[in-house]
């Protein structure tokens, strides 16, 4: 615990939607407990705190820091280590910090691309100069400075050493839960905290095997997007022909998608061992491709494999949607970077 008073809590929030400060809340009645129990050091979400606060307190002042959001930026990689240099336990909280999430998709195309869209070619933009954010303006007030936007996201762990993992789109009030408590304890009690790169709050196994869906091991010749079929309600959203990320993906937040008849998505990662998440949806697939048979020419079944992968739209966006900035694929390679 920190030197003076109750133990310190900070959180922070880099590139993403900002779901994961809210689902905070969603810990409810208990975010009563965090308030009686820490003192907060940093949350610029909901307090004014600035950026010179934090870098007026001792190494290590700040306990238990929630980081989430991917790194965009400058100010985001500033900020990330800045907090880790100031905290004893940093969390890479939600998939944006864990594995770069949506934001990450953009490593898919370049920077270039990724601001021509936002600021030149969008139907709701008025930009008749073209002009761009440059990190450097002068102006007559002085010189203005903005973060560098940077060509390729990155995970919190490709920037700093985290210690502990809470996956999730956002995380589910038992994870967050569960981690407040366990630092609380080791804090004041002198418990002992989950070894160092443990993945808090989350299963072991793949959602399929939390999933209450009934799984008869039918084959498929074709995918659905969601709006094309009422899918029924008992039955396996992937043998249905409707894309799920279940096999691929570590369970703990109760399949919650699919039991209410919309695919998993993958958001909270990997299985243990697995290293690239789509690889591994694609290894699920094949097993239930209706394709093919005993002496069927080759060239015949590599057509009808083709057909049914074609029915898959956006296949990057869609096995790669929340793990693209932490997979072996990283980025795509565009202009030579």
């Amino acid at each position: 615990m920190s030197d003076k008073g109750k133990p310190k809590l900070a959180m922070y929030w880099a590139s993403g939607c900002g779901g994961c400060e809210i689902a905070v809340l969603n810990i409810q009645e208990n975010i009563l407990v965090v308030d009686e129990v820490f003192d907060i050091a940093f949350f610029p979400c909901i307090a004014d705190f600035k950026v010179k606060d934090v870098k007026g307190y001792p190494d290590g002042y700040i306990d238990l820091c929630l980081f989430n959001g991917a790194i965009r930026n400058s100010e985001n990689e500033e900020m990330a280590q800045l907090l880790r240099q100031k905290s004893k336990v940093m969390v890479a909280f939600g998939s944006c910090a864990y594995e770069g999430c949506i934001p990450g998709l953009s490593n898919l195309t370049s920077k270039e691309a990724t601001l021509h869209t936002v600021y030149l070619d969008n139907p709701t933009i008025d930009n008749p100069e073209g002009i761009l954010p440059q990190p450097f303006y002068d102006a007559p007030e002085g010189t203005l400075e903005i973060p560098v936007f940077y060509h390729t996201i990155k995970s919190l762990d490709q920037v700093v050493d985290v210690d502990y993992t809470i996956p999730g789109c956002p995380p589910e009030p038992h994870q967050i839960w569960t981690v407040l408590q366990a630092v609380v304890a080791a804090l004041l009690e002198g418990a002992d905290l989950p070894p160092a790169g443990s993945i808090i709050g989350a299963g072991n196994v793949a959602v399929c095997q939390e999933c209450t869906l009934k799984k008869d091991v039918k084959k498929i010749e074709r995918f659905y997007r969601p709006y094309e079929v009422i899918p029924d309600r008992e039955v396996c959203l992937l043998e249905q022909g409707l894309m799920c990320m279940g096999p691929a993906t570590l369970s703990g937040c109760g399949a919650l998608c699919p039991i209410v008849g919309m695919g998993c998505r993958g958001c909270y990662g990997p299985l243990d061992g697995v290293e690239d998440q789509g690889a591994k949806m694609l290894t699920a697939i094949a097993s239930i491709l209706g394709v093919g048979k005993p002496g069927e020419d080759e060239a015949e079944i590599e057509r009808q494999l083709d057909a049914v992968m074609d029915t898959i739209v956006d296949p990057a966006g869609t096995f790669y949607r929340f793990s693209m900035a932490h997979s072996l694929l990283r980025r795509a390679k565009v202009n030579g970077r």
